[in-house]
C-alpha cells in the first residue's frame, strides 16, 4: 500500500505553481455559487411558482405534457428532472476528461451553457412557466457537469495534508460571492420602484445578472488551472475516438469501483446525507414563502446570513477536522442537520425571526459539511480515475439528489402541507449518518493505494 505523503509528478507541482492553480481553481466556485444562491435558492423556486400559478387552471395545476402538476409542486419537480438529465450525462463526461485528460475544454463548454441558460432567465415572464422549467434543467444540468471536471482538479492541485484546508477555501470564496451578489440583489429588488422596475423585472434581472456573473468568473480558472497529461498505457485509451472510447473506459470504471466497496459505501452514505442537504438549499425559499408568509425581502435576508456565516463555518469547520478528522466533523453537522429540520416543522409562520435563527444555524454547517464531504472523498479515488470517479460523487452531490425534491414535491402534493414536506427529509440525514458511521476511512485509503493523511 501505498503510504506517506508522495505525490507523482503529474501531481506533485511546485509550491508557488501549485497556489497558483489552488487561487484559480477557488473562482470556480466564487463564478457558479451565484446561480446555487440567487436563483435555485432564493429567487426562482417562489417566482417559478407565481408564473406556473399564472397559467393554472381553477384547481390549482398545470399541464406540461398533458401530465396534471400541482403549480406548487412544478419547481421541486423541475430540480428532479435536471438530476436525472445531469444522470445521463456526467459518467461520459467524467470518462471523456480521464480519457482525453482535456478537463478544461468540458469545463468551459459546460459552464457556459448553464451560464447562458441562466441569463436567458431573464426571458421568463407572464405564464411563461414551461420556458422556466426548461432553463432551470438546462442550467442545473450544465452546473452538475461542470463540477465533475472542478471537483476533478481537487487531488492533483492539492497534497493530501492541504485538501480538506483548500476544499474549505473554495466554499468559502463560493459563499462569499453569493454574500455579496445577493446583496446587490437586496438593493434592486428592494428599491425596484426607485429604478423604474416593476417587482417581476427585477427578479427576472437578477436571475440574469447571476448567468453573467458565472460566465464572467469562469474566465479566471479557465487561465490558471492546468490539463495533465495521460498516461498512454491507461486503461481503454486506444481507437475510437473519443466519445466511444469513453463509453468503454466508463463501463471499465464501473467494474472497477466493485473492487473499491469502501469508496462505493461512502458515496452511498454521502448519496443518501447530501440529498437531504441539496433539498433543504433548494426548496428552502419556497417553504419560507408559501408555508410562513414570508416576504421576499426577508428571504433574501436570511439566505443573505446563511452565505455570510457559511464562509465562517467552511472554515471552522475544516479546522475542526484538522482536530478530530473529516469523518467525525460531518457527522456532527448531520446530527445538526436533523434538529434544524425539527426546528424548522416548528417555526410559527410571519416571524422573520425564528427564521433568521434557522437560517444562521443552516449557515454554520452547510459549508463546512460539503466541503469536508469533497474532501474526504478525494483520498478514496484511485489515480488517474479523478474526473469519472467525482461524476459519480457529483451524481451523489447533484446527480442523484431527485429524490429529496421528488419526496418533497409528493409529500406536497398529497398533504398540500409543507411542514409535511419539509419533515419528511429528516429521514435523510438519520439514514446517511448510519451509512457514513459504518465506513472506516483509513482502510479506504488504504483500499485506493493513496497517501494517508495525518488525521481523516
Amino acid at each position: 500500500m501505498t503510504t506517506g505523503t508522495t505525490e507523482p509528478e503529474e501531481y506533485a507541482t511546485g509550491g508557488a505553481e501549485r497556489r497558483r492553480e489552488q487561487r484559480g481553481w477557488y473562482f470556480y466556485d466564487f463564478a457558479c455559487s451565484v446561480y446555487s444562491t440567487s436563483v435555485l435558492t432564493v429567487f426562482l423556486g417562489p417566482y417559478l411558482t407565481s408564473v406556473a400559478r399564472a397559467a393554472a387552471d381553477t384547481e390549482g395545476f398545470v399541464h406540461p405534457l398533458g401530465i396534471p402538476v400541482r403549480a406548487g409542486s412544478l419547481f421541486a419537480y423541475a430540480v428532479s428532472a435536471s438530476i436525472v438529465v445531469a444522470i445521463l450525462v456526467m459518467p461520459l463526461v467524467g470518462a471523456v476528461a480521464d480519457r482525453t485528460g482535456r478537463k478544461k475544454p468540458l469545463l468551459a463548454a459546460s459552464a457556459y451553457l448553464g451560464a447562458t441558460a441562466t441569463a436567458g432567465m431573464f426571458f421568463l415572464a407572464g405564464d411563461r412557466y414551461l420556458l422556466g422549467a426548461f432553463l432551470l434543467i438546462v442550467a442545473n444540468a450544465s452546473l452538475s457537469v461542470s463540477m465533475v471536471l472542478y471537483n476533478a482538479y481537487l487531488p492533483q492541485i492539492a497534497q493530501p495534508d492541504e485538501r480538506d484546508a483548500v476544499s474549505s477555501r473554495g466554499w468559502a470564496f463560493g459563499y462569499t460571492s453569493g454574500a455579496l451578489v445577493l446583496v446587490l440583489n437586496l438593493v434592486l429588488f428592494s428599491g425596484h420602484d426607485s429604478f423604474g422596475l416593476t417587482e417581476g423585472e427585477a427578479i427576472r434581472i437578477c436571475l440574469a445578472s447571476a448567468g453573467v456573473w458565472w460566465g464572467a468568473f469562469t474566465l479566471v480558472p479557465l487561465r490558471r488551472l492546468r490539463d495533465r497529461r495521460v498516461a498512454a498505457d491507461g486503461p481503454d485509451r486506444a481507437g475510437g475516438g473519443p466519445v466511444g472510447s469513453g463509453w468503454r473506459q466508463l463501463r471499465a470504471t464501473l467494474k472497477d469501483m466493485r473492487r473499491h466497496p469502501l469508496t462505493l459505501s461512502f458515496l452511498l452514505a454521502y448519496l443518501v446525507y447530501n440529498d437531504g442537504v441539496q433539498t433543504v438549499i433548494s426548496q428552502a425559499s419556497v417553504y419560507g414563502s408559501e408555508e410562513l408568509g414570508l416576504d421576499q425581502t426577508t428571504l433574501i435576508t436570511a439566505v443573505l446570513l446563511v452565505q455570510v456565516l457559511a464562509v465562517a463555518g467552511a472554515l471552522g469547520m475544516g479546522r475542526l477536522a484538522r482536530s478530530y478528522g473529516a469523518k467525525r466533523t460531518i457527522l456532527a453537522s448531520l446530527a445538526v442537520w436533523t434538529l434544524i429540520l425539527v426546528a424548522g416543522y416548528f417555526l410559527p409562520a410571519d416571524a422573520p425571526v425564528f427564521f433568521y435563527c434557522l437560517a444562521a444555524a443552516i449557515g454554520l454547517v452547510l459549508g463546512g459539511s460539503q466541503a469536508l464531504s469533497r474532501s474526504l472523498f478525494s483520498h478514496l479515488i484511485p489515480r488517474g480515475k479523478e474526473a469519472e470517479y467525482f461524476s459519480a460523487y457529483e451524481m451523489s452531490d447533484r446527480g442523484l439528489s431527485w429524490l429529496g425534491p421528488l419526496v418533497f414535491g409528493l409529500a406536497y402534493q398529497l398533504t398540500g402541507s409543507y411542514r409535511d414536506a419539509i419533515i419528511s427529509l429528516v429521514i435523510f440525514f438519520v439514514v446517511g449518518f448510519a451509512l457514513l458511521a459504518r465506513v472506516p476511512v483509513r482502510r479506504a485509503v488504504e483500499a485506493a493505494g493513496n497517501p494517508m493523511p495525518d488525521r481523516i
